[in-house]
């Protein structure tokens, strides 16, 4: 789609912005007035503007119609001592997040518990509610967290065997429970120096 209208190089007039930058390996809280405005030549108010990282030196778009910054913040934080493909599933769903896509971040939380229970040797090839329950029983998650545990159950299985869209909260939610429970299983052992494999 064209927006038919024209970008103009106004950095004395473009106000200045507090924002996240989205940009991958940025991710930091910012300000700047750096940037350009879109401006369609039949209406006065700005419809876009683009302001400039001051840390990372990377453009970030603001749609005034549709009330969005692209690319869009992340949820959740990076997690450390996490094996190589936790992390990596890890950090895929934490930017789907970005660019709203919370059913596939409820679903690859489901995948992730999965992945996190074999590599705790939990058996291969067991169901779902299999690899949580083992997670639960042998102590992986943290005491008192057995709602949280019900409730990735219950979402998993609704992302997966239902036709239901995940709303970002429900998402979020799970994603903040996931976070916690890679720092409680291994950053906070690896921090002190301790084995995070069985």
């Amino acid at each position: 789609m064209q927006l038919g209208g024209n970008w103009q190089n106004a950095p004395n007039t473009v106000g200045p912005r507090e924002f996240t930058c989205g940009h991958s390996g940025c991710g930091r809280e910012v300000g700047s007035e750096k940037g350009w405005f879109y401006h369609h030549p039949q209406s006065n108010p700005p419809l876009g503007w683009v302001y400039i990282c001051p840390i990372c030196d990377r453009p970030t778009f603001f749609d005034v119609k549709e009330n969005k910054q692209i690319p869009g913040v992340s949820f959740g934080y990076s997690v450390e001592h996490l094996p190589q493909d936790i992390n990596k599933l890890y950090e895929e769903i934490r930017k789907v997040t970005a660019v709203e896509a919370y059913t596939a971040a409820a679903l690859a939380c489901r995948k992730l518990l999965m992945h996190i229970a074999v590599e705790k040797s939990a058996t291969a090839g067991s169901n779902f509610i299999e690899y949580v329950d083992y997670l639960v029983d042998n102590h992986y998650a943290p005491p008192g967290s057995k709602p949280w545990v019900d409730k990735i159950r219950q979402s998993g299985n609704e992302a997966n065997h239902e036709i239901k869209i995940i709303s970002k909260e429900e998402a979020l939610d799970l994603i903040n429970f996931v976070e916690m429970l890679l720092r409680f299983m291994y950053e906070f052992p690896g921090k002190l120096g301790l084995p995070t494999t069985p």
